[in-house]
């Protein structure tokens, strides 16, 4: 064990903090290079003030409402303020915060963008301050918590307020919502037990729910819009391709041009805390990365799916998460899970909210690394039978609705699992 500790601590000192931030700076500024090849800048700015004026709420591809071009630009800028972000409070590039720079880079495609952002970060801010801790403590956590960027929109221009009256109360809305979020979460961490990636959209699930309960006490109608892009799998899986086998290819050259490390990635549970890039290494983590990648969107492609802006959110997500719990081993049986749910009831693996299922369910991946890949399979059918109920609770204002789902079904299925391997304990002990 120590000899494995110190071969790992030495590859992590191989690679400085220097590199890692200018990877994930290269990868947001080829983001915004990519939205500058697919439309001119007119059109981007245009679709940018489209974005900024939607209510944002589930599901609003943007792809779909401002273009490729806006939508690739958004994603870009919003990483890239993200890195800098972190960079400038010194925060290291671990697992967290990659998954963290991803989910917001995914989500940056239906739901998130400067406008409604920045409010709830602000807010997690003036938390710190106020507890007086250093905000480097809080910002993975203010990251997440943008997952209610639509509640900030919904009341900047979709509550029927006059403009200016509607942006200052959406303000205080995100400030106030980014300033409960961090007790919130560790709070709610125990929920699940940690057998639920995604435990910000848990958190975020429960805010999302009082505040569509206050706006429906006040008589303003929330509904779900539908907002679907098709039509591009073609640029769109090079675009992914390409780039996911740019990180595995960094990731082998960065692992001193091996797989050293990515065994005991596939033997891990996932359950959090799985700091892949803290425990075995930045190049492995990079090579599992790109791994996942080009396994999520094959999945797409293979059964007929469409890349469209929300579904390449689930796999940019999944990739950020595949430096923190994910990996194949433990989500290929929450993936076959939903698509066999779908089947027995009659659904469309490739509709866009089965495929949206299939991808976020991965937050499930630990209840299939640490029970078997049976209780994997369990775990993702259920989920896909929850999770088109729940959105309701939080009108579509909680882009982690998977996260929410996710949370309530490790709750429910870990007592039970556990129990079960109790019993079978007691009678291999008995013999």
């Amino acid at each position: 064990m120590n000899k494995r500790l110190t071969a790992t601590q030495q590859l992590q000192r191989k690679v400085s903090e220097k590199i890692k931030y200018r990877l994930v700076l290269a990868y947001s500024l080829m983001l915004i290079g990519m939205g500058c090849l697919f439309d001119p800048l007119s059109t981007i700015f245009r679709g940018l003030w489209t974005i900024s004026l939607s209510s944002n709420v589930l599901i609003t591809d943007y792809i779909e409402i401002a273009g490729l071009g806006a939508a690739f630009v958004n994603s870009g800028l919003l990483t890239l303020l993200s890195v800098l972000v972190a960079r400038g409070n010194k925060v290291k590039m671990s697992g967290p915060l990659i998954a963290a720079l991803y989910t917001m880079s995914g989500f940056s495609f239906f739901g998130k963008n400067l406008l409604n952002s920045l409010t709830i970060t602000l807010g997690v801010y003036l938390y710190a301050k106020c507890q007086k801790k250093p905000f480097s403590n809080y910002l993975i956590v203010s990251l997440f918590g943008t997952a209610l960027a639509p509640a900030v929109s919904l009341v900047a221009f979709g509550s029927g307020l006059p403009l200016v009256p509607g942006i200052l109360l959406g303000f205080l809305t995100g400030v106030t919502i980014g300033f409960v979020l961090p007790p919130l979460a560790t709070q709610f961490l125990s929920f699940h037990q940690g057998f639920s990636l995604y435990n910000v959209g848990f958190t975020a699930g429960i805010i999302g729910m009082v505040f569509t309960a206050i706006m429906r006490m006040f008589k303003y109608d929330i509904s779900n819009v539908y907002f679907v892009s098709s039509g591009n799998n073609l640029l769109l899986s090079i675009v992914l391709y390409v780039s996911f086998t740019g990180l595995f290819v960094i990731g082998w050259w960065l692992n001193e041009r091996s797989f050293s490390g990515l065994s005991r990635i596939f033997h891990s549970s996932g359950k959090l805390v799985s700091d892949f890039a803290t425990l075995e290494g930045y190049g492995v983590t990079l090579i599992n990365m790109g791994m996942m990648g080009m396994a999520a969107t094959s999945y797409v492609l293979l059964i007929g799916g469409q890349l469209s802006g929300a579904v390449i959110g689930g796999i940019y997500t999944v990739v950020g998460f595949s430096a923190y719990g994910c990996h194949l081993r433990n989500s290929i049986p929450i993936v076959l899970g939903v698509y066999l749910m779908a089947l027995l009831t009659g659904g469309d693996p490739s509709d866009v909210s089965v495929l949206l299922t299939a991808l976020f369910g991965t937050t499930l991946a630990p209840v299939a690394g640490y029970y078997g890949p049976v209780a994997g399979l369990l775990a993702g059918g259920l989920h896909m039978a929850l999770v088109s109920n729940v959105g309701f609770l939080h009108g579509g204002v909680n882009l982690y609705n998977n996260g929410f789902s996710g949370g309530f079904i490790a709750a429910f299925l870990v007592p039970i699992l556990d129990s079960f391997a109790k019993m079978k304990e007691a009678r291999e002990s008995q013999h």
